[in-house]
């Protein structure tokens, strides 16, 4: 049974995510930064006959919540097979870049990115003792600098200066963890779900959390001839799924 720790899954598409994994056979760590909704959450997935889930408090900003997880999850098993980094925030809008607040720029990176890079870093250990390790980095077509610079983007009227460069940015770790790994059973990829409705964007986006999920499932879960170090955007790429960073 591969064991999975998913941040930011309480709700939403990291919620969904977890479900699907379950109902995979995947036993799901269930990342949570508020204890009593990652329980709530999970009582949920239970009343659906979902049992192989349990809560476990991480604040990813915080590092000394991040390593009282590993700790916790790493007193329960010896191997983690994969690490889904979920968890995000957006800072809000408007994101004017010449204006940007820059208190804000720092928060959505600390989430965004050092938070999934501590993450990461805390967890290695456990991947490395898997024979299939695999991370996702949750990213999005709004991270993409070819995507943006184009003209005839559908959501180049979006671009702003705050979460999309924290999540370019984690694109660009992605690609270097990729390298770091390459001679290595590791496949490390940034999945973008597609444009959401959750709470996240006050549920304007177009797709639903169900493939969402699926998004995400499919390359947490992809065997040894799957790619690495690529984003991956099936809403932008139906056919292959890769998209230029």
């Amino acid at each position: 049974m591969k064991k999975v720790f998913i941040t930011g899954a309480n709700k939403s598409i990291g919620y969904e995510t977890a479900r699907q994994l379950i109902q995979q056979g995947c036993y799901v760590y269930l990342g949570t930064r508020n204890l009593k909704n990652g329980q709530q959450s999970v009582e949920k997935l239970k009343s659906e006959g979902l049992r192989n889930v349990e809560p476990i408090q991480i604040d990813i900003t915080d590092q000394a919540s991040v390593d009282a997880a590993r700790k916790e999850i790493g007193g329960k098993t010896e191997i983690l097979d994969v690490l889904i980094n979920n968890a995000g925030i957006s800072g809000g809008m408007p994101q004017k870049p010449a204006s940007v607040d820059l208190n804000v720029l720092y928060e959505v990176f600390n989430v965004n990115l050092y938070g999934a890079v501590r993450t990461t870093k805390a967890f290695i250990d456990l991947l490395k003792n898997s024979s299939q390790p695999r991370i996702v980095n949750v990213t999005s077509g709004m991270a993409s600098m070819t995507l943006c610079g184009n003209p005839d983007f559908q959501y180049r009227d979006y671009v702003g200066g705050i979460y999309g460069p924290s999540k370019a940015a984690l694109n660009m770790y992605t690609i270097a963890l990729a390298l770091e790994l390459r001679d290595t059973a590791f496949k490390v990829n940034a999945i973008d779900p597609g444009f959401t409705a959750t709470d996240f964007n006050n549920h304007r986006g177009s797709g639903s959390v169900e493939v969402a999920g699926k998004r995400i499932l499919k390359y947490a879960m992809i065997g040894t001839d799957g790619p690495t170090g690529k984003f991956i955007s099936e809403e932008i790429n139906p056919e292959t799924g890769i998209v230029a960073f």
